[in-house]
């Protein structure tokens, strides 16, 4: 089976402090997945700070090197030291949609300039109708058009009409597969669905499979179709998506869910601390740990 991208067994330790002191720190450990070809899907990576989920990100986006395991896009190796031929042919069909949209565009640069940009270098368009009507594929797409962004500024554009913008610009690529980190996260909550039903019909109907990064469990319930779930590094639970939401087995998958805020309770600030969660978690920290799968496919985090 062709697989779009295969992430295997990868590794990630960055050095800390001076040169006769010197640790290490381990953001991502062991982490393995893949996603098929035939079948586009929306594949969710839930954590919270410091769980590692971006530094995943960045070395699917060669922004990153493993410092073990391998990343394959269609069964080639994802390397930083890739000719720009091959950069460019990687990027054509891996596109990344940034947390900031406000730190994505240059406020001194109209946003139109960066969907040229794009559209001249992927799709080698030179015709300046050919430009025009590629940005205006990719815009409609959005919910937008090139004649509500032309020679407009950032400042100019809601957060959530800069965030579609960004997404745009990705999809002039025509990629097989968008990386989205916190795609919502500072755009308003009334704007929020927005965004993520824009991510469901690019699934949908343009057949783009995303890679969506977050650590909202309620956007992740309503787009996801697979899930991992991250702490410190480690997946900790991984499979079909409302499986493991409905019923997540691990002690963090759990605690994250039950951190979920209930309107039922609202006014009250009845709140109890997840004490024995917390607890279990730090046991299973401090022990080897294997992955086992269970028979609704999921797989979670064990003590040995």
């Amino acid at each position: 089976m062709n697989d779009i991208l295969e992430v295997r067994n990868v590794t990630k330790r960055f050095g800390m402090g001076g040169v006769f002191g010197r640790n290490h720190i381990t953001a991502v450990n062991d982490v393995s997945f893949t996603i098929e070809a035939e079948k586009p899907e929306i594949f969710t990576i839930v954590g919270e700070s410091g769980s590692g989920k971006t530094t995943l990100a960045r070395m699917i986006l060669r922004l990153e090197t493993p410092s073990e395991g391998e990343i394959l896009f269609h069964g080639t190796r994802v390397d930083l030291r890739a000719s720009r031929a091959e950069r460019l042919k990687f990027m054509h069909e891996v596109q990344p949609v940034f947390q900031n949209p406000f730190e994505a565009f240059n406020p001194l640069k109209e946003v139109d300039r960066y969907l040229i940009s794009t559209a001249r270098t992927f799709l080698k368009l030179t015709k300046q109708s050919d430009i025009e009507q590629a940005m205006d594929d990719a815009l409609q797409k959005v919910g937008l058009s090139y004649a509500e962004v032309k020679g407009r500024f950032a400042h100019e554009l809601s957060g959530g009409q800069l965030q579609r913008v960004s997404i745009a610009r990705a999809l002039i690529c025509n990629p097989t597969l968008l990386i989205a980190d916190e795609p919502v996260s500072m755009v308003d909550a009334s704007l929020r669905m927005a965004i993520v039903n824009l991510l469901k019909s690019l699934r949908d109907d343009f057949g783009v499979s995303v890679i969506y990064i977050t650590h909202d469990l309620a956007t992740a319930y309503y787009i996801a179709d697979r899930i991992i779930i991250m702490q410190k590094g480690d997946v900790v639970e991984m499979g079909p998506a409302r499986a493991v939401l409905d019923n997540p087995e691990h002690p963090y998958a759990r605690l994250l869910k039950e951190s979920v805020l209930s309107i039922d309770d609202a006014g009250y600030g009845d709140l109890d601390p997840a004490t024995e969660l917390m607890d279990q978690i730090n046991k299973d920290r401090t022990g080897r740990t294997k992955m086992v799968t269970r028979d609704d496919g999921r797989l979670v985090r064990v003590a040995e």
